[in-house]
């Protein structure tokens, strides 16, 4: 399954890329992260709950950065199984400045296996696009806090 849009955020791209690469905002900002614990260079064990409809679970797995380059893009690379299935996928992230803003293009595919796939494409996407705008929404306010310094400003 392919997704892709775009959103913007009211804070500046250094700021907004700092967080993305922030293991503890992005614990914080990933909606149902249990945990993001750094295992080797750009890659960290995850845990997560989530689920579509009335399939939910925790699912294990690991997250890997890859292709950064600092402040206008990076990839994402995703994997994790639990009880109810499989999920993996991976993504792209392109930040663009936009008078004080930042314009954030991404797109991905996502495969799920398992009961969790039973639930349908629709219901997959549909709570695909959910995630991600709550994702979106909390990585916004803490790129707002995340101090100058850090953020190469």
């Amino acid at each position: 399954m392919q997704i892709e849009s775009t959103q913007e955020l009211h804070a500046p791209r250094h700021r907004i890329y700092a967080a993305l690469i922030d293991p503890e905002i992005l614990r914080r900002c990933i909606p149902g992260c249990e945990s993001l614990e750094l295992i080797g260079e750009r890659t960290y064990a995850a845990t997560l709950k989530a689920g579509v409809g009335s399939i939910k679970g925790t699912f294990k797995g690991n997250v890997r950065l890859e292709d950064m380059r600092p402040p206008e893009h990076y990839r994402i690379v995703v994997e994790g199984k639990g009880i109810v299935g499989f999920a993996k996928g991976s993504a792209n992230f392109d930040l663009l400045e936009q008078d004080g803003s930042t314009m954030i293009k991404y797109s991905g595919e996502l495969q799920v296996g398992g009961t969790i796939a039973g639930v349908g494409q629709r219901m997959i996407q549909a709570a695909a696009k959910m995630m991600a705008g709550r994702f979106f929404t909390a990585l916004e306010l803490e790129a707002r806090s995340v101090p100058p310094a850090v953020a190469g400003g």
